[in-house]
């Protein structure tokens, strides 16, 4: 089942949309999904139901929500990917983390609610991807949620002065021929965060950025099943 609902920010800006995808029956623990510079659209939607499907409460908040409510661009279409490009220029990424803080506990007691009785422990974790990956970066660093994963993040050998506040486990996917992020840049990410006990990065040669995308022509179907497969694993190690 879907829905949207509404949460207050946790600094009195207003209060922002948020797309849920519910299990059926307990969910196992809750996920939010991040999304990319091109709204909460239907590949962002899709990606929250496949998390729904397998058992989470899957929520994806309208980061945008300031500067272009309920957006939803079609990356394919070139006038719609340089929309999306001017809005990532004027997006507050500082607020965007505090708004996805807000979505983790609406998670949180969302969870409470549902596994009264189970015994089972309320977890969240975070995916994002493009600029949801650098958005889950800044929130294992910020938050206290419990897992994080980050699909071809730009710009986070950028953030590395963070990484010694990440304390929960984080998963990198990091494609080699990411024109986003250069050869150069990920090689600082790996200096940067190969010796992190916490984080782990997976590199996809040959690849370039969006190709875990849940559909269109970015998507790279080998890659892209490859690290959803380690993404899942990953989330049933440390959310359950």
């Amino acid at each position: 089942m879907t829905k949207t609902i509404q949460i207050e920010t946790r600094d009195d800006r207003g209060r922002f949309d948020v797309y849920v995808a519910e299990p059926v029956g307990t969910p196992r623990a809750a996920i939010v999904v991040i999304q990319e510079i091109f709204g909460v659209n239907a590949g962002i939607r899709a990606k929250a139901d496949a998390f729904a499907a397998d058992g989470y409460l899957a929520l994806a908040p309208d980061l945008f929500w300031q500067i272009a409510p309920g957006i939803q661009l079609d990356p394919d279409v070139p006038a719609e990917m340089q929309q999306a490009l001017e809005l990532m220029g004027q997006f507050d990424q500082d607020a965007g983390v505090r708004d996805i803080e807000a979505t983790i506990r609406t998670a949180r007691t969302m969870l409470n609610d549902a596994q009264t009785g189970t015994g089972l422990a309320a977890k969240v974790g975070a995916v994002g991807y493009c600029l949801g990956g650098r958005l889950a970066f800044m929130t294992a660093a910020r938050t206290d949620v419990d897992a994080a994963v980050g699909y071809y993040g730009v710009g986070i050998d950028g953030l590395l002065g963070e990484k010694h506040a990440i304390a929960n486990p984080v998963l990198l996917h990091v494609p080699q021929e990411d024109h986003f992020v250069d050869k150069d840049a990920q090689a600082r990410m790996h200096a940067g965060l190969d010796d992190h006990p916490k984080v782990t990065l997976h590199d996809y040669p040959g690849e370039d950025h969006g190709f875990a995308a849940q559909f269109g022509k970015r998507r790279s179907e080998d890659a892209a099943r490859l690290a959803d497969e380690r993404t899942a694993t990953f989330f049933a190690e440390h959310l359950g």
